[in-house]
């Protein structure tokens, strides 16, 4: 084992995760640190079949080293950056042939495309960047913003915009806005508003994951993190990406210094940063709560409205999501039940629907989305629907 890591150059990133620490450490080092690194492949990862090969290579792909940033905004890096990134390919594979597996874990070299032909793969690794981004963004669609960085929520409700039902209108508009976005035409910062569980966050979220493929990605805000949107913002700007910046449940005090923030953030904004877009929901039109101390006097009070009015303006786009009437209640309750495969007769489903909704206090797309679950739990478990 005489090979060094210590040369990589574009690739030196991968160096800091610790199993490929110890690999490296392992095929420049002597019997005992092999050893070490085995074990800890071991431990660390089982999922992977056990293919060191194919471990490293799925490092490479989600490294965000410099030729990936300039490859993932859509342009070629130079040649000399190339002639590295190559050399480093060449280095990692000399490194992983020359390894003594023993028999003890897989190390498929020959088969990896990506150490099959450098020359011809790393051509087409290159490609895939402009199309599927490039290191986080490459395996999750969702981030939060913590400490000047972003990270992965690694949460995934597993709703799709198809299994979002009803509001066609609504998402049309949604979808068109994003969709300009995108193509970089211009498009308005949004507001969702409207009554609880009619799916104004469902339909954020689904929407983002619908368009994946066009490097469009999530970040969620919470009301405490409202000041540090410029700043997120500003980070956004530096990645070839697109990103919603989302704020859920958004709901100010007047008095509040957050409501300036959000305010200065929304105007003009995305003149400057047309990578990212304001996306907000809340249950009421006007964000801005107001006291019953505000009403006291007729001057105040219309302070107060315009003050409302000036935030929920700077969302250049307002989509109400209405309560739904029973009969587009019981519809979407008739479509979630058809994507289930719940062969309840029409009827009876409506009726037991009908109850779901006036026991649980109101007809909604989330209480539709309650009942559909409980009406195909019970007929896998082959039970009457009781509830």
């Amino acid at each position: 084992m005489k090979n060094s890591l210590n040369t990589l150059t574009v690739l030196r990133n991968i160096l800091s995760d610790k199993i490929f620490a110890a690999f490296a450490e392992a095929v420049s080092g002597n019997e005992e640190s092999y050893y070490r690194f085995v074990s800890l492949f071991y431990r660390e990862q089982p999922e992977s079949g056990l293919d060191f090969a194919k471990y490293t290579v799925n490092l490479i792909y989600r490294d965000e080293n410099v030729c990936a940033k300039i490859s993932a905004s859509g342009n070629l890096p130079a040649a000399q950056l190339v002639k590295a990134y190559m050399g480093d390919i060449k280095t990692i594979k000399s490194a992983l042939l020359d390894i003594d597996a023993r028999d003890l874990f897989v190390c498929d070299v020959k088969n990896t495309p990506l150490f099959a032909s450098t020359k011809t793969t790393v051509s087409e690794w290159f490609k895939t960047y402009s199309t599927d981004g490039y290191g986080r963004f490459l395996q999750n669609y969702a981030f939060i913003y913590e400490n000047g960085n972003l990270i992965p929520s690694g949460t995934d409700d597993g709703i799709s915009v198809n299994s979002l039902k009803g509001y066609a209108a609504e998402k049309k508009l949604i979808a068109d806005n994003m969709e300009n976005f995108i193509l970089g035409l211009p498009y308005c910062d949004m507001l969702l508003y409207g009554d609880m569980g009619t799916g104004k966050s469902s339909t954020v979220r689904a929407m983002v994951k619908n368009y994946f493929d066009k490097k469009l990605r999530l970040i969620e805000v919470d009301r405490k993190n409202l000041p540090q949107i410029p700043e997120i913002r500003r980070l956004a700007a530096t990645f070839p990406m697109k990103f919603i910046i989302f704020i859920d449940d958004l709901s100010i005090d007047g008095s509040d210094e957050k409501l300036s923030s959000l305010k200065v953030c929304l105007e003009g904004s995305s003149a400057v940063y047309k990578n990212s877009m304001v996306v907000a929901t809340s249950n009421r039109r006007h964000i801005v709560k107001e006291n019953f101390s505000d009403r006291q006097n007729a001057i105040h009070e219309s302070d107060v409205l315009q003050e409302q009015l000036s935030l929920s303006d700077r969302f250049g786009l307002t989509v109400m999501f209405s309560s739904t009437g029973k009969e587009e209640y019981l519809s979407i309750v008739k479509q979630l039940a058809a994507d289930m495969n719940v062969t309840l007769e029409s009827e009876k489903l409506c009726e037991l629907a009908e109850r779901w909704a006036l026991e649980k206090g109101g007809r909604s797309p989330r209480r539709a989305k309650q009942f559909a679950d409980i009406a195909y739990a019970a007929q896998v478990k082959g039970v009457p629907i009781d509830f």
